[in-house]
């Protein structure tokens, strides 16, 4: 009889389940699993399978596009990533909708088709979780890991309610934001009403107004 210790019996997708490290690896290099979002925190993974609708799909480019935008016009310093894996071997892996490196003391990570070694790179500064579905998740369980992971602000976006709920992580925990302290000014109500403006605006318009809010925002500091 073949043993299939190395891997979870009928594991639960889209829930958290209790998994090894090594039982967690043998899944995400599964073929069947390429399209999923792999999670592993504190000997538990959660692997996401649920389709990716247009409301999800609208925010993250959203939030992609103003983000940039305020760093471009305020001069910071930054990368961003879309569905990309951070590893901390052994001990923890996430996938967040968006994050971004900021600041001037980061290093950029190669291009290659390996998660990026938090080890070697650090934990992004922001990390953002666009929640369509999971949002008691985003919230909770993936809002731990992110603490423990070692990001310095939380986003997590409702999509049905057009609402941001922001966190500053510090001393192991996190306690909720209006301004963002990564983003030096750049208020939580602002790109709340970015996300409420595009439920009937195409991204030109939107832009524009993002472009025309930030410099205001720049001359009264």
């Amino acid at each position: 009889m073949v043993s299939t210790a190395s891997e979870p019996q009928r594991f639960i997708t889209d829930a958290w389940v209790k998994a090894s490290w090594d039982q967690f690896m043998t899944l995400v290099d599964k073929p069947e699993y390429e399209n999923s979002r792999f999670y592993y925190d504190d000997g538990r993974m959660r692997i996401e399978t649920m389709p990716i609708g247009f409301g999800h799909g609208r925010d993250n480019t959203l939030l992609s596009q103003a983000v940039t935008l305020y760093g471009t016009l305020k001069s910071i310093r930054l990368i961003g990533l879309t569905n990309t894996s951070f590893r901390k071997q052994g001990v923890q892996e996430c996938q967040p909708d968006l994050a971004f490196y900021i600041g001037t003391e980061f290093q950029i990570p190669p291009k290659t088709s390996q998660p990026v070694d938090v080890n070697e790179y650090g934990a992004p500064h922001l990390a953002i979780e666009i929640a369509s579905t999971s949002l008691n998740d985003d919230l909770g369980r993936k809002r731990l890991l992110y603490e423990r992971l070692g990001v310095q602000e939380y986003w997590v976006v409702d999509v049905d309610g057009a609402e941001v709920i922001a966190f500053e992580v510090f001393d192991g925990g996190s306690r909720q934001i209006q301004t963002s302290k990564v983003l030096p000014g750049l208020t939580i109500a602002t790109i709340e009403e970015a996300l409420k403006r595009s439920q009937t605006e195409e991204d030109g318009t939107i832009n524009r107004w993002l472009l025309q809010t930030f410099g205001e925002s720049k001359q009264a500091g």
